[in-house]
């Protein structure tokens, strides 16, 4: 499966909102700002445009002296896309709550990142024709195809199992979100600032833990 990284500058040409929260914070004890945002509305789970997609890389490179972040990275859930007429998983930018079209591929998955550790995309291939087979449009909705990838063993909380990947065609309103799209399909938890904890109860309690890096996935020269 293929990783993704950001750069110090393309970190730095991201939400300023989100940057101000992340340099008012120190690395340990904190979680990226991958879905930071704020509540609104009545209704469950509407986020406004402040969550973020920036790879642990970046916390990495601001904070972390080399030394400790070869040693520590985070668990989370990333967000990942595919737009429609396209086959390939691009790290969102912005959080879930920006308008996506009939046709697109919305994607999480709960990753592992650090500076050595590039964060995985979904294991399934976005493939809007494959997901959505046999769901037919109509001029009143449109359909998004999802994939919820609940990682690997490897990174998973002490004494819980990741769940089989869970893949489903979302018929939902034009106006819809990616947030609405999430909503539609699992049960979310999220912390009090808008991070997304745990999708259909995994994990069970934790929250964009900043962890030691499995000996799985130390590089050996």
């Amino acid at each position: 499966m293929d990783g993704f990284r950001q750069t110090p500058a393309e970190v730095c040409g991201v939400w300023s909102t989100c940057l101000r929260v992340l340099f008012s914070r120190t690395s340990r004890g904190t979680a990226p700002c991958e879905t930071l945002s704020q509540l609104r509305g009545p209704t469950a789970m509407k986020f406004k445009s402040l969550l973020v997609s920036l790879l642990i890389l970046a916390t990495s490179v601001f904070f972390i002296p080399q030394s400790h972040a070869a040693a520590k990275g985070w668990r989370y859930w990333g967000y990942f896309q595919s737009a429609p007429g396209t086959a390939k998983w691009i790290a969102a930018m912005t959080g879930p709550t920006v308008d996506i079209a009939d046709g697109a591929v919305e994607g999480w998955s709960f990753v592992f990142s650090s500076d050595d550790v590039p964060s995985l995309v979904p294991s399934v291939k976005p493939s809007f024709a494959t997901i959505c087979a046999g769901v037919k449009a109509d001029k009143d909705t449109k359909r998004i195809a999802l994939v919820i990838d609940y990682g690997s063993k490897t990174w998973a909380p002490k004494g819980e199992a990741p769940r089989k990947t869970l893949t489903s065609c979302v018929r939902t309103a034009k106006t819809s979100q990616g947030i609405d799209v999430l909503n539609q399909s699992v049960k979310i938890r999220a912390a009090s600032s808008g991070l997304i904890c745990g999708l259909a109860g995994y994990p069970a309690k934790e929250c964009g833990l900043e962890i030691a890096t499995p000996k799985a996935l130390i590089k050996t020269k």
